[in-house]
């Protein structure tokens, strides 16, 4: 297998031994930060604070507590999405 890497600012991700790669909202609300879906954020906007996107890529194997993971954070949903098109490109050649 052929090693393909993504490059982001901060680091680079051989994406062969990534086990699990998800977006996630981090948002804030009564003094607590959580990772939650987009779908969830969207829906509670009105009761949370948006802090950043996220595209959580995890290592452990399926089935583990995950410990090794990397968190790229984006600004916006749409840099959150670019990214994940330039992954899925990467993995399809």
């Amino acid at each position: 297998m052929t090693q393909k890497m993504y490059v982001y600012e901060g680091g680079e991700i051989d994406l062969s031994l990534v086990t699990r790669l998800y977006p996630a909202a981090l948002i804030s609300a009564g003094g607590e930060s959580a990772q939650v879906s987009l779908e969830w954020a969207e829906m509670k906007k009105e009761q949370v604070t948006l802090e950043t996107y996220v595209l959580i890529c995890d290592f452990d194997p399926v089935g583990e507590v995950p410990v090794n993971r990397v968190e790229i954070r984006f600004d916006t949903k749409e840099e959150l999405f670019s990214a994940m098109n330039d992954i899925a490109s990467l993995v399809r050649s």
